[in-house]
């Protein structure tokens, strides 16, 4: 079980990289704009790295196998947006204005999200799943919305709209309840899509409220504390 449980890890840090390095390109060639690019990587690179998760067996060192992809991914992250490493294709793609420093606040927290997730719930509980999905959907959603389509900004906050709020809750319900509903069908959760419906969708109304008032830079932090803090009234 172990030798399968390498490859799925193999897998998915194949699957993680090709997405990442294909978004890279796109913005270093300036197909895409940076704004864009990071909040595509942002939407993505979660349902695509948690779908993964079913590859593995639900053996004790399986979720810390799992979670070496994002601590990966996040050290590089660290070593770009510190020097070390000069990756101008990834800054283009996960900074808004081209500063690498930049990755080392949004991105960074981004990537710590999703390795204490994936070591506290892994499958054994959707909460990790409904708090991953809403940084990746809700969010994601929230900021391609209210740029483009904001106009309205809120009372609270002259950086964040009610269109980008009415994004978050439509784009973190709609990929939350795919992604569990995918975990629904290959029967590691047993209670049918309906029964998760409501809580995903308080939940997500909750957290809107929280993304719409947390500065943007920690917002990936609050986001997901919240989430998993009303997991645990439902499950």
């Amino acid at each position: 079980m172990l030798g399968n449980d390498l490859l799925a890890l193999t897998l998915t840090f194949a699957t993680s990289l090709v997405w990442l390095r294909l978004n890279d390109f796109f913005a270093h060639r300036g197909w895409v704009n940076s704004a864009l690019s990071r909040k595509i990587i942002h939407i993505g690179t979660g349902p695509l790295f948690v779908l993964c998760w079913l590859l593995f067996h639900n053996l004790p060192a399986s979720r810390f196998l799992a979670a070496l992809v994002p601590l990966a991914i996040t050290l590089q992250f660290v070593f770009v947006g510190l020097g070390i490493i000069q990756d101008q294709a990834a800054v283009a793609a996960m900074s808004r204005t081209g500063d690498r420093r930049e990755i080392l606040r949004g991105p960074l927290y981004y990537g710590i999200v999703f390795v204490v997730l994936t070591i506290l719930y892994w499958r054994n509980s959707p909460i990790g799943i409904v708090a991953l999905m809403l940084v990746c959907g809700g969010d994601g959603l929230a900021d391609i919305l209210g740029r483009r389509f904001g106009i309205r900004k809120l009372p609270w906050s002259s950086q964040k709209t009610w269109m980008g709020s009415l994004g978050f809750f439509i784009g973190g319900f709609v990929l939350t309840t795919i992604v569990i509903e995918v975990f629904v069908l290959a029967r590691v959760f047993p209670a049918p899509i309906t029964d998760y419906l409501i809580p995903i969708g308080a939940i997500t109304l909750i957290v809107a409220f929280v993304e719409a008032i947390s500065p943007p830079d920690i917002d990936n932090l609050t986001i997901a504390l919240t989430a998993a803090l009303l997991g645990h009234f439902w499950w």
